[in-house]
Order: C-alpha cells, then sequence, then structure tokens
C-alpha cells in the first residue's frame, strides 16, 4: 500500500517516530508521501525523506493556512517556490496546497484572493515541473475543483475531500484521484464519496496524526488498513483488490515513486 498524505514529521511523532514507521511497514505499507503545510516544515521533510529514501517520498508545498491560523500570505508562497525548485529533482509532488475557507481562518475579505492566487501559482508550477499536486479542500471543495479545472491542473490527487459527491464527479471527469482518511468509518460524507467514485479514482492515505478513526486521538501510520478495509466494505471488493487498484493508482499519478 502507498500512503498518499501523511505528515510524518510532525511534532506528535517526535518520540516514536522510527517505531510507527515500522508498524506501517508491519501492515503492508510500501511508501509514504510526506507532505507539508508551513516553509518550516520543508527541511525537515527533505532530512526524513534522506533517511528513509526507499520508504519516505518528498512531497513539499504551502498549506492554505498558516502559523497561527491565519490565510497564507505571497510572501510564505515565495519562500515555499525557492525550496520546491531548489529540490525539484528529488520531489515526487507538490504539497500539500489548496483552499481552506473555514470561517475561523478566514480575518479579512482579501484572504480567499490570496489563498485562490497562490493556490493558482502552485498549480502552475506544478505544471512546469511535471509533478503532481496534493490537495488540500476544506470547506472549499467546489472552488478548489473550479479553479484546477480553470488552470488545467493534471495531475491531482484531492486528500480528504469535504465536497459533495457531484462536485468530486467533475473531478473523476478530468481524471484526478481522491485520497481516503481513516476517519471515513465516522463521516458519512466520505463513504458517501467512496460509493460514488470508482476505484480508478481511489488512493490511501492516513493524513497522520490528523484524520483517525477516532476523533480527537492521534492518528497513526498503521491506521491505513482502517481506510483500506472501509472502501472493501463500501465497494463490495475483497481486500487484495483495494490494494492492488490504490497502488495502481499512486504509480500512476506519483510517476516518480519505484516500481
Amino acid at each position: 500500500m502507498i500512503d498518499a498524505h501523511c505528515h510524518i514529521t510532525a511534532k506528535e511523532f517526535e518520540e516514536d517516530r522510527d517505531s510507527l514507521l515500522k508498524d506501517a511497514e508491519n501492515v503492508g505499507v510500501k511508501g509514504i508521501i510526506a507532505v507539508c503545510e508551513f516553509p518550516s516544515d520543508i527541511q525537515d521533510v527533505m532530512d526524513l525523506a534522506r533517511r528513509h529514501p526507499k520508504f519516505i517520498y518528498p512531497c513539499i508545498g504551502v498549506h492554505p493556512v498558516q502559523v497561527g491560523s491565519k490565510s497564507v500570505s505571497m510572501k510564505e508562497y515565495d519562500e515555499a517556490e525557492m525550496f520546491i525548485r531548489k529540490y525539484s529533482e528529488f520531489l515526487v509532488g507538490i504539497g500539500e496546497v489548496g483552499l481552506d475557507f473555514t470561517p475561523y481562518h478566514i480575518k479579512s475579505p482579501d484572504d480567499k484572493d490570496v489563498q485562490r492566487e497562490v493556490f493558482k501559482k502552485q498549480i502552475r508550477l506544478a505544471k512546469e515541473l511535471n509533478l503532481p499536486l496534493n490537495v488540500h479542500s476544506r470547506s472549499a471543495g467546489r472552488p478548489v475543483i473550479e479553479t484546477l479545472l480553470q488552470e488545467d491542473a493534471r495531475n491531482v490527487v484531492l486528500h480528504a475531500f469535504d465536497g459533495k459527491p457531484s462536485v468530486a464527479m467533475r473531478g473523476v471527469e478530468a481524471g484526478y484521484f481522491f485520497s481516503v482518511p481513516p476517519s471515513i468509518v465516522r463521516s458519512e460524507q466520505k463513504k458517501r464519496l467512496v460509493k460514488q467514485i470508482p476505484l480508478s479514482n481511489l488512493l490511501l492515505e492516513t493524513d497522520a496524526p490528523a484524520l483517525g478513526p477516532e476523533k480527537q486521538e492521534r492518528n497513526l501510520p498503521k491506521n491505513i488498513v482502517v481506510s483500506r478495509d472501509e472502501i472493501s466494505r463500501i465497494k463490495c471488493v475483497p481486500i487484495s483488490q483495494i490494494i492492488a487498484e490504490t497502488t495502481k493508482n499512486a504509480l500512476r499519478l506519483f510517476t516518480k515513486l519505484p516500481r
């Protein structure tokens, strides 16, 4: 299995990261796409990927919400772009990027416009560098899909998509993938999403340490099996088929992963 979206460098894993990685290997994880949120995360992701070159794969970018729960600024984008260009040959993707229109994070009328501009810049950068996008879309499912389509984004995974299935299907028609976190077991929205999206467009993810099977508990990389098993139940297909199809999909999207 490939974990398409994991914050493995998060401070929540500082004490036991190595043992948690081993636990993930033991349940069948063959690779983890390590994403970041802030420019300050980027070097940690790159360093960890160097220490685990056949297991941790770096995917760096700037999240729409930054330190202090404030919307991203162009300054933070510029810093992230510098790193993305510097490390482009080592990256498997750009992320996590996207839009977050949760009211708590929108402090001024301009915040949504700046988020959109930063998102568009990262879409264009991904196209220039021929790297896939790992996309966040909290309270912004429709504007995220619309922006991706307007910008002719080509290689995309929408992680933990929280929009309606009808909106998601516009992404499916464009060839986008949707990765499913363990929180699906407590989310009717995600169950409806998985029921409608074809298996050919689904990936596995954990988003660890967030979006675990139990609310407000630390999510672990090994919990990818929760996503796998719930997709199997909803789709009424064997677990072995879920593993095979989602891994094949991950390799189609993240073309730099070893075959």
